[in-house]
């Protein structure tokens, strides 16, 4: 109407449409927080437009929380880096293990805090969305989703490993090895691996809340049988063994530290489940932090015990490692069959975390627009993204069946150090633009505690092997190819700012 001014313009986002505002648009941590709004409803509450059951369900309790962290981090990794971290640094390995943990120690901080103020799905995806812009979050999404997925096959090659051991010791049989490896020395395709990613996301699909039961049972048995090991390989401990310390020199123990920090991804995993704990703002933290001192002091009882009790020469290339360490000491099948069970058990375990943490992931940046919606749908009668799970599944069973274990390993390490990272610099970001954000917890020592983290993390980055970069050049690749050909048109801040714009024009006529 004449005499009244024009309604003011609507900001969803970093104003200005260039390729460089767009790329640093963020999004606001209130949205991030409001989409989450009404999950946890029970099965059959309505919901806006009165669908039922259409988002991720608070079901998590603290213990579960916890022993998602634990599950998906402990058997990562030591049921089978041994094998490949001690013939890069020789006894020296345990020093790696410390400074992996001193890094993941000083990024659970980091994660604690931004898990307690922004409590949603996504993990470090969310977080760098909420403070580096639109274009870093895309790809640390795909850092992430490289990161789970790589880590889920390398953890589903293993258990194909104890698998065997177990059958042999039990029954003296093995499944063939055309059957039990990737392709190249006798192999065709690791059978048991698809068959565990099959019984995974069959679970998954039932439920979070049937998965996440599962899970912590596991997870109490993994703890009782890594507990197992330790005491019986201290009977075996030679002081000898641990001579001489660093054979391979601080460059070795460099390598190793970065081989085996994806050993540490459970710590990322815990903040994927945002969107369905309860009370995230106090469970998170402490689910963090209990996982890492629980995870630590595990991992160095067992590298110290393994080292031990072998030399450190005998470990390159050997299969199911820590059941035959058992079988040496004491001379009999059984310790290392009731290990080699307790690995089948425990690597289940880790092999459900680390994919769950996968969908939703996914299920995040389906949500944002970041990926096709399908990745977002979640079924009303089980509440899980079961599309999206299969989608998972059948990737994640591919690099499984056909890529070599050493290669996933470091590729993992890469994904999880960058996710790290940003993390890190999350909270520096967040503390100066929104200093009075709720948060459940807050890092101690800041900023010193979130710098030195970087630094860390950039060190053990630097450490990596070559194939390594190659391997994550590509995965950048891959990310610039999907977001300029989908997600910067797709994004829901786009069609906010396209909305906004068409507003504006109808206004001005």
């Amino acid at each position: 109407m004449l005499g009244h001014p024009p309604p003011p313009r609507r900001t969803v986002v970093l104003a200005g449409n260039t390729l460089g505002s767009r790329l640093l648009r963020r999004k606001p941590v209130s949205s991030l927080i409001a989409e989450s709004e009404g999950h946890g409803l029970p099965a059959g509450a309505p919901e806006e437009g009165g669908r039922s059951g259409i988002h991720l369900r608070r079901t998590v309790g603290l213990w579960q929380l916890s022993s998602i962290g634990i599950g998906a981090t402990i058997g990562t990794g030591i049921f089978f880096v041994l094998g490949t971290a001690v013939p890069d640094a020789g006894p020296a390995v345990i020093l790696s293990f410390v400074i992996a943990a001193v890094t993941a120690g000083l990024t659970a901080l980091c994660y604690a805090e931004m898990a307690s103020a922004i409590p949603v799905s996504g993990s470090s995806y969310s977080y760098a969305y909420a403070t580096l812009g639109e274009g870093v979050a895309f790809g640390v999404g795909i850092c992430l989703l490289m990161e789970y997925g790589v880590s889920a096959s390398a953890i589903a090659v293993s258990w194909a490993e104890y698998l065997n051991k177990f059958l042999d010791l039990a029954f003296g049989f093995r499944i063939p090895e055309q059957l039990s490896g990737a392709p190249g020395g006798g192999h065709w395709f690791n059978l048991p691996a698809l068959l565990l990613v099959a019984m995974v996301c069959f679970l998954l699909v039932r439920g979070v809340s049937e998965s996440v039961k599962v899970n912590a049972a596991m997870v109490a048995t993994k703890i009782v049988i890594l507990l197992l090991f330790v005491g019986v390989a201290l009977t075996g401990f030679h002081s000898g063994n641990l001579t001489p310390f660093m054979p391979l020199g601080i460059g070795g123990v460099q390598v190793a530290a970065s081989s085996i920090f994806f050993s540490f991804i459970g710590l990322d995993a815990v903040s994927t489940a945002g969107e369905e704990v309860k009370n995230p703002r106090r469970t998170m933290p402490m689910a963090i932090i209990i996982s890492l001192v629980v995870v630590t002091l595990l991992y160095i009882l067992v590298a110290l015990a393994g080292i031990g009790a072998q030399s450190w020469t005998q470990f390159k290339g050997q299969e199911a490692g820590l059941a035959q360490i058992l079988q040496d000491i004491t001379g009999q099948s059984w310790p290392a069959m009731i290990f080699a069970v307790g690995a089948v058990i425990s690597i289940f375990s880790v092999t459900l975390v680390v994919i769950y943490g996968q969908t939703r992931i996914l299920y995040a940046m389906g949500r944002d627009g970041m990926l096709p919606k399908r990745f977002a749908e979640v079924s009303p009668r089980t509440g899980t993204p079961v599309w999206n799970t299969i989608v998972v599944g059948l990737g994640v069973g591919a690099l499984a069946a056909f890529v070599p274990l050493t290669v996933l390993a470091d590729i993992t390490s890469l994904g999880t150090l960058v996710a790290f990272s940003v993390v890190a610099v999350g909270v520096i970001i967040l503390r100066r633009t929104q200093p009075n954000l709720p948060r459940g917890f807050k890092v101690p020592g800041y900023p010193v505690v979130p710098l030195i983290s970087i630094g860390f993390c950039v060190y053990l980055i630097t450490g990596l092997h070559a194939d390594t970069f190659r391997a994550g050049a590509i995965a950048l690749a891959v990310a610039v190819v999907v977001y300029f050909g989908y997600s910067i048109k797709h994004s829901k801040l786009e069609q906010g700012e396209r909305q906004a714009a068409t507003a504006d024009q109808r206004a001005g006529h």
